[in-house]
């Protein structure tokens, strides 16, 4: 009886500490054009554990392929944020907003309607 207790709780305690080498997550950045693309990405590729970063400019969708057990995903929020990009739920630091290039500032309404206009 207290070998199979054993093994329960053995199996258990694995299970609720398991991590996904291959997690997956969806993240609602902010930007305008395909020099945020690159700045997103790269933050993201230069976070050691991510796999795949794919942010789409029309939807402002990031998609990621990352491993849990070197890298969790606030981490890569914060170098999303450090790069000056807004996530749905988090604002970068005005000091990192102001170093992203003026064509790509994107709580700037002028220079989205320019994108705007520039897809059009």
């Amino acid at each position: 009886m207290k070998n199979i207790l054993t093994i329960a709780l053995l199996v258990l305690g694995t299970t609720v500490f398991a991590q996904n080498k291959n997690a997956q997550a969806k993240l609602e950045v902010d930007g305008v054009c395909l020099m945020c693309k690159s700045r997103i990405e790269k933050a993201c590729y230069g976070t050691k554990g991510v796999k795949s970063a794919n942010w789409d400019v029309k939807t402002h969708e990031l998609k990621l392929f990352y491993d849990e057990r070197k890298i969790s995903l606030d981490s890569i929020k914060k170098n999303i944020l450090a790069v000056g990009h807004d996530l749905k739920d988090l604002k970068a630091t005005d000091e990192a907003y102001a170093s992203v290039h003026p064509c790509c500032r994107y709580r700037d309404v002028e220079v989205v309607d320019d994108h705007k206009t520039e897809k059009e």
